[in-house]
C-alpha cells in the first residue's frame, strides 16, 4: 500500500503528524512507548540467554559472542532470531504494543520477517557502520521497516543509533567492497554522497521505540560507557512486499501474517535493489562478522 493510501486511513496510536514525519524523514522515535511490565518480562527472558552464554567459547547459531567474551565476563553481540528461542519474544512481536504502530505505518496488512537482539555491551560494544537494511533482505517494494526497543535508558555516551533523515528517498548503496566481497556497509567514498552532517542520534529512556525504513542510512558508534545498550529489533513488511532472497536460516515465524489478509497482488517498486550473497545455511553470519570481515561460523 502506498504512503498516500496509508495516510488516508485514520491512525490507531500515532498522530497524523508522526506518520507524515516517518514518510518524510524515514524514521520515528517514540520515547518511553513500551510499558515497564513488558520491559521487565523481556529482561527476565533475555537475562537467561546471557547466563546461558557463559557455557560457550565461540558463537553459534543462537548467540553471537564478542571476541572478548568469557564465562566470567559474558559479552554478547547478538541473540539471533529470538522469536525462535522463547515464546515471549513472539508474543511481543505478534501481540505487543508495536503492532498498532506498524499498522499506522505499513497499512492494515503486514507480515513478520525476522528479529534480533543486539546487546551493544558496555566498555567497547562495537560500532555498526553506516548501512541500509534492504540490501540484506531485498523485497519487491520498500514498505519494510525495523522496529527497535531500547531495553535500558540510552544517552549519547552509549552508542545510540543514528539515522540520516530523508536518506530513504535517495540512493541504494553498494555494500560490497572493491574486491566484490560483501561487507554490509557503505564505503567511505560513497559516504561522501550521504549527508552525514544531518545525523540524528536517537536517545531516550527505557521503553523508547525506534522505527526506520529499510532504505534509511543508519549506524551507531561504539558504546564506551559502563552501561549496556540492548536493542531488541524486529522487522515487519507490508503484505504486498515479497522477499526476493532467502535468509541464512528459515524460521518458524518468517512470513507470518501479523494483521490483515494475505495480499492478492504484489507491489513492485521501480528502484532496483542490490542482492546480498547467498547465506543459506550460514546462520552465524551477522552484520558484525560481515563488517569486521570475520570468517563464517
Amino acid at each position: 500500500m502506498k504512503s498516500e493510501h496509508i495516510l488516508a486511513r485514520p491512525p490507531l496510536v500515532l498522530s497524523q503528524e508522526q506518520r507524515e514525519s516517518y514518510f518524510e524523514n524515514g524514521y520515528l522515535l517514540l520515547e518511553g512507548f513500551v510499558s515497564r511490565e513488558w520491559l521487565d518480562r523481556i529482561w527476565e527472558v533475555s537475562n537467561g540467554f546471557i547466563e546461558r552464554s557463559r557455557e560457550l567459547t565461540r558463537s553459534d547459531a543462537m548467540l553471537a559472542l564478542d571476541p572478548a567474551h568469557s564465562a566470567d565476563n559474558p559479552r554478547l553481540r547478538r541473540l539471533i532470531d529470538p522469536t525462535e528461542h522463547h515464546p515471549l519474544y513472539w508474543d511481543y512481536v505478534s501481540q505487543g504494543p508495536l503492532v498498532d504502530v506498524a499498522e499506522d505505518l505499513l497499512g492494515p496488512a503486514f507480515k513478520f520477517h525476522h528479529s534480533k537482539l543486539n546487546f551493544k555491551w558496555s566498555s567497547g560494544g562495537e560500532e555498526i557502520k553506516w548501512h541500509q537494511d534492504i540490501q540484506f533482505y531485498p523485497h519487491t517494494n520498500y514498505a519494510v521497516a525495523a522496529f527497535g526497543l531500547y531495553m535500558s535508558d540510552v544517552d549519547d555516551e552509549m552508542g545510540p543509533m543514528g539515522v540520516i533523515p530523508g536518506s530513504h528517498k535517495g540512493e541504494i548503496h553498494d555494500q560490497y567492497d572493491e574486491h566484490d566481497q560483501w561487507v554490509g556497509h557503505i564505503s567511505d567514498s560513497a559516504l561522501e554522497r550521504v549527508e552525514l552532517d544531518k545525523v540524528k542520534w536517537l536517545t531516550g529512556p527505557a521503553g523508547s521505540v525506534t522505527v526506520h525504513n529499510c532504505r534509511t542510512v543508519h549506524g551507531s558508534l561504539p558504546n564506551m560507557s559502563d552501561r549496556g545498550r540492548p536493542l531488541l529489533l524486529h522487522t515487519y513488511s507490508a503484505a504486498d512486499a515479497l522477499p526476493l532472497t532467502p535468509r541464512a536460516t528459515q524460521t518458524r515465524h518468517e512470513g507470518r501474517l501479523i494483521r490483515g489478509a494475505p495480499a492478492r497482488w504484489v507491489e513492485f517498486d521501480s528502484d532496483p535493489c542490490q542482492l546480498p550473497p547467498d547465506r543459506t545455511n550460514q546462520p552465524g553470519v551477522t552484520i558484525f562478522s560481515s563488517q569486521n570481515r570475520e570468517p563464517s561460523v
